[in-house]
């Protein structure tokens, strides 16, 4: 018994005499290390079409930073003028890489973002009038044009939604998709939501997410920012990683 409160002494004073090492030790960077507070500034000081262009395909300036290809090479298939990323007054919802598809390594086929979830229905079963089987779409182009230029609309709102005017209860804005546009049923957006697809009001969901995460911006209670807060020379920009629903979840009958 003696030897074991002996040696627990020992110990003891070896943990005392380490922690009083580091405490100097620390009290000594801390003496010597000059600590400058500064906060991000999250001004980018160029229109949102340009922060858009500048990451999106290979320049000179950014010859690998890439990020919003996919979503630059959807805008173009749906034929929507990048004009409208010079507008001011609204908030800009960009979908990075990763919310368009995630490849498999070894098929090549989308496992995660849009392209998954939203997969192109192969067949319909007769009686049901559900699809029967479905693939993930490996290009825009196979989902119908009008479908993706629909999509992009929702991503555009009227007014500034950054996160200085959000709360943790849900704000309803107006985005620049028309009332009453139903998706196709060539993919399974077009069985979403009803079986309309969009939101029939052309309205989205946002509100903060009360957590240790930076508090995220949530849109339609099902998807969290990657980044956010850009605020361009014509608006507010906010970044998401995951796919973005179009619709606001139904209310319960």
């Amino acid at each position: 018994m003696n030897k074991i409160i002996l040696i627990a002494k020992k110990y003891a004073f070896l943990s005392v005499l380490m922690l009083s090492g580091c405490t100097l030790f620390d009290m000594e960077l801390q003496k010597k290390y000059d600590y400058e507070h500064k906060t991000l500034d999250p001004h980018i000081n160029i229109t949102a079409r340009k922060f858009l262009e500048s990451r999106s395909y290979e320049s000179v300036e950014n010859p690998r930073d890439t990020v919003f290809k996919w979503m630059r090479k959807g805008l173009e298939y749906a034929e929507i003028d990048l004009a409208e990323f010079e507008k001011t007054g609204k908030t800009f919802i960009f979908l990075h890489n990763e919310a368009v598809r995630v490849l498999d390594s070894k098929t090549g086929k989308a496992t995660k973002g849009l392209w998954f979830d939203f997969p192109i229905v192969v067949t319909v079963n007769p009686v049901t009038g559900l699809p029967a089987t479905t693939r993930p779409a490996a290009k825009w182009q196979d989902y119908p044009k009008e479908d993706v230029r629909n999509y992009f609309l929702y991503l555009m709102l009227q007014g500034d939604y950054n996160f200085d005017k959000l709360t943790i209860n849900n704000s309803t804005a107006q985005t620049l998709l028309p009332p009453g546009k139903v998706a196709s049923k060539t993919s399974m957006l077009g069985y979403l939501n009803g079986g309309l697809g969009f939101d029939q009001e052309g309205k989205m969901n946002l509100q903060l997410v009360n957590n240790d995460d930076l508090a995220p911006i949530l849109i339609n209670g099902t998807t969290k920012n990657r980044s956010g807060g850009y605020i361009a020379t014509n608006g507010v920009v906010h970044v998401y990683g995951a796919t973005v629903y179009p619709f606001r979840p139904q209310p319960e009958q």
